[in-house]
């Protein structure tokens, strides 16, 4: 890694990234195991939001936000669009049964 700031910065950083992809498991379980539609949904959007913030995270770690930021937006959008879409084919389908 080639880091632009101090030490002690960097390390605040990787701790915030590794705490955000730890506070990301239990959205993960959600996903694979949620018992309804909706559980996956909600499980899934969590993550899509945990996943690009921890991201820029990263990108201040490595000096390059130029480069990160430009993924996470994409990532941004497209979890909304996935949100949308999946509620619309819930709502459509009749609900979660």
């Amino acid at each position: 890694m080639a880091f632009r700031r101090g030490w002690g910065m960097n390390v605040f950083f990787v701790v915030i990234v590794f705490a955000l992809l730890l506070l990301g498991l239990p959205y993960l379980h959600r996903v694979v195991r949620g018992p309804t539609v909706f559980d996956r949904v909600l499980g899934l959007n969590a993550l899509g939001t945990l996943l690009p913030v921890s991201l820029v995270f990263v990108g201040l770690c490595y000096g390059r936000m130029d480069m990160f930021v430009d993924i996470v937006l994409g990532l941004f959008l497209l979890n909304g669009v996935t949100t949308m879409l999946v509620a619309r084919y819930v709502c459509r389908k009749g609900g979660a049964r």
